[in-house]
């Protein structure tokens, strides 16, 4: 392909916009949180953030990998680490009307755990505070260190998530070479391990064990072939995954690897088709889906298809023949986006008892964000 070859229409997205949008943007600005959606320049993220969803990055913005397909800043952070962030994320993240929250975060080699520590003590205070929320970690390989991903697992987010990022055969070309195909695949096996064992655990002890997935995403259009596509489908349904997602690469600028081709929708619908068949609860596939993309919808709609016993009580129920309709998924995430608004609102009140009681989530989370401290102001310098 030419270097400045015009994108095709289905890839093209309104610009962000709304209030919700324009709301969180404001308020991630105040807290001084990192979102993956702006520091990756996400197509979706204006999408993603009027329905409730958002990626929140930790331990900084500074990545210690450089892989030639991202576009979040490459450094070295020399083991700096705000170590109030994860009580700092809890409570800003807890008073924002957000049914789902995705925890990600940059690679820190610098660091001897990878920062799982970190990670999971985020995940675990935030369910202290909103346990309606559904959380998600989309975490690295901690340099195959499979006690990290012990550590991000046993802290129980509701999905596990470590992306492949592309097939095996360009691997080595468009990641950083400290990353590996098979580590990343080990990292997957280790995480299905370990959820299977926490769930027999509590099975064992009567108690109820919550439904844990894993998850992992692929981007094509970078250099490989479809063949190739299926083979990294297969790969990661044989270590257990879960959830997968598909989308075309886009390259952040002319520093980054370029685009080999656009793939077509009909291509990206075959693709879920055969992953579908494999065994995955769900696939999302399109040029513009993201790791993250319709993150809620993605988790609402595994449960629904596959397990309706897995649902909150007043969910909607499937059909007949188990599968679940638009309108029943959108149903239940509005159900979820009204229940996240009321616990917000709840939590901003507990947590500032002396503020008069705001009339919306929205307001809530304006009123309570001039009482937290800036991240940025708690690190050392």
């Amino acid at each position: 392909m030419a270097q400045f070859s015009p994108k095709p229409e289905w890839l093209k997205v309104r610009a962000p916009g709304g209030d919700t949008y324009h709301h969180l943007k404001e308020t991630f600005r105040k807290l001084d949180l990192h979102t993956v959606c702006e520091e990756a320049r996400c197509p979706n993220v204006g999408e993603c953030w009027r329905e409730g969803t958002a990626t929140v990055m930790l331990l900084g913005d500074v990545c210690t990998r450089g892989c030639r397909f991202c576009a979040v800043t490459t450094g070295d952070p020399r083991g700096a680490v705000d170590v109030r962030e994860p009580e700092h994320v809890a409570r800003a993240i807890a008073r924002l009307s957000l049914q789902y929250v995705v925890m990600t975060m940059v690679n820190r080699d610098d660091l001897l755990d990878g920062g799982a520590d970190h990670v999971a003590r985020t995940v675990s205070r935030l369910h202290a505070l909103r346990p309606d929320l559904l959380i998600e970690t989309l975490v690295g390989d901690f340099q195959g260190h499979m006690s990290g991903v012990d550590t991000v697992v046993d802290a129980g987010p509701d999905v596990f998530a470590h992306n492949v990022e592309v097939v095996r055969r360009i691997t080595r070309v468009i990641r950083d070479v400290r990353s590996s195909y098979d580590q990343s695949l080990a990292v997957l096996r280790r995480a299905k391990e370990r959820q299977r064992r926490l769930a027999a655990d509590a099975a064992e002890r009567g108690a109820p064990a919550p439904r844990r997935l894993t998850k992992s995403s692929i981007m094509v259009g970078i250099g490989e072939t479809d063949d190739e596509v299926l083979e990294a489908l297969r790969d990661l349904r044989a270590v257990g995954v879960d959830i997968v997602t598909l989308g075309q690469y886009l390259r952040p600028s002319s520093k980054h690897a370029p685009v080999q081709r656009f793939v077509e929708p009909a291509t990206f619908a075959a693709y879920e088709r055969a992953a579908l068949e494999m065994g995955f609860l769900y696939a999302a596939s399109a040029p513009l889906v993201r790791s993250s993309y319709k993150a809620a919808e993605v988790f609402v709609r595994s449960l629904i298809d596959r397990n309706d016993a897995a649902l909150p009580a007043g969910a909607a129920s499937v059909g007949a023949d188990g599968a679940a309709d638009a309108a029943q998924v959108e149903a239940l995430l509005e159900e979820r986006l009204a229940v996240a608004r009321r616990e917000a609102a709840r939590l901003t009140a507990e947590l500032d008892p002396d503020e008069p009681r705001p009339l919306d989530a929205q307001a809530a989370a304006s009123a309570s964000s001039a009482r937290l401290v800036p991240a940025a102001s708690l690190v050392r310098r």
